[in-house]
């Protein structure tokens, strides 16, 4: 963030230099590529020696602009932007780690990113270790000699488990590894992991930044000489977002404070309300006091976030019964939405784990997760209400 602007008049004010046509509002620029006023400016150009746009795949103003707005919200000193989130995590190890190189990572990451690792890096000769986010003994017992990155989520998904980002940010330096966080759940608004010692943050722009269910998108933001890396390897190998779509990141960005706090408090409201109920065996939210790290959050999050999980009593059968008892709200497996979504993770984002691995990250047979909307919450309880009845 700048020293003259806070966050909210950032996201909103903080767009490229107008055109000659003076437009309040950024716009879209739809092009493929881009000309120059003679060879010799294009050459200069091409070369790193003269400051130019060159073709959309490697930037345009719609890219810089949403990419210039996360880096001032994060802290960041640059930032690539990718077509969805998961390029956007796996372009931030691919480009920064090579054969032979090893990963620590926090168990409790999403489906896709377990596959990364466990399915895809392999076969690239890049090995990795899960250790326990909440356990750093379990940190410490996994650094080889060929330890290069850990990897976090906090709040993890959809277990809502926590990572000190303090102690993670300590240890990293300790051990001279770049610390890369998953900072999708809490968006900038809530939690900024590179004040904590975080080198690399990514996003999936497609949830909290876009909020409203429009389009894919990712954001690798960090330390100038790691990202210097990361365009290299994205430039060359495509997964670069549209200039629409980071038009309409860029524009979302715009109210993500006021939606964040809006996400935050219907959420908590729904949390309590769950934590109340005879049919809920367990609930899982950051800033309920039940939380066993309730501390943690209140000290390194602004609020609670927008998801809640929780733990039907009756298991699987009475989970898929309270879903199909689902009225109002969502049946989807996105989340970050102005709608209501509710999900049942062991069937879809995390079906590709054994239920032993699922196990060992708190995903039970019947976890239900919810990313909470901006309904009013009155209809949000009443739909769980009427649910819950079916059970």
């Amino acid at each position: 963030m700048s020293d003259q602007s806070n966050f909210e008049t950032e996201a909103i004010r903080g767009q490229l230099e107008r055109t000659q046509y003076r437009e309040h509002s950024n716009p879209l620029f739809l092009t493929s590529s881009f000309t120059f006023p003679s060879a010799e400016i294009m050459r200069d150009t091409f070369a790193g020696e003269e400051e130019g746009i060159i073709y959309s795949r490697y930037s345009n103003p719609n890219t810089e602009e949403f990419i210039r707005k996360v880096c001032r919200m994060e802290g960041a000193e640059d930032g690539f932007a990718t077509a969805p989130g998961m390029a956007a995590v796996y372009a931030s190890i691919a480009s920064l780690l090579k054969t032979g190189d090893h990963i620590i990572a926090s168990r409790a990451v999403f489906g896709s990113t377990h596959q990364i690792l466990t399915g895809i890096l392999p076969n690239y000769g890049i090995s990795y270790t899960y250790v326990e986010p909440d356990d750093e003994s379990t940190w410490e017992a996994a650094v080889l000699a060929n330890t290069k990155m850990m990897i976090l989520e906090s709040p993890s998904n959809p277990g809502l488990a926590l990572v000190n980002l303090a102690k993670a940010g300590k240890f990293a330096a300790d051990h001279n590894l770049i610390l890369n966080v998953d900072n999708c759940f809490t968006t900038p608004y809530l939690q900024r992991p590179m004040e904590h010692g975080a080198h690399i943050v990514v996003h999936s722009g497609t949830k909290w930044m876009d909020g409203q269910g429009r389009v894919l998108g990712g954001i690798i933001v960090g330390d100038a000489h790691l990202i210097e890396k990361i365009r290299f390897f994205c430039r060359h190998t495509g997964p670069a977002l549209s200039p629409f779509n980071a038009w309409i990141l860029s524009k979302s960005l715009e109210t993500l404070a006021v939606r964040m706090e809006r996400h935050c408090q219907n959420a908590h409201q729904l949390a309590e309300f769950l934590e109340e109920h005879p049919k809920i065996s367990r609930v899982a939210y950051p800033f309920l006091a039940s939380h066993p790290q309730f501390n943690l959050a209140k000290k390194q999050m602004k609020y609670g976030g927008g998801i809640v999980a929780f733990e039907i009593r009756g298991g699987i059968e009475a989970g898929l019964r309270f879903l199909n008892g689902i009225k109002m709200c969502s049946l989807s497996s996105n989340l970050g939405d102005t709608r209501t979504i509710v999900t049942h993770p062991a069937s879809t984002t995390h079906s590709k784990l054994s239920e032993e691995e699922r196990m060992a990250v708190g995903i039970s047979p019947g976890m239900v997760r919810v990313s909470v909307g901006l309904e009013h919450i009155d209809d949000i309880v009443e739909d769980f209400i009427r649910a819950l009845s079916q059970v």
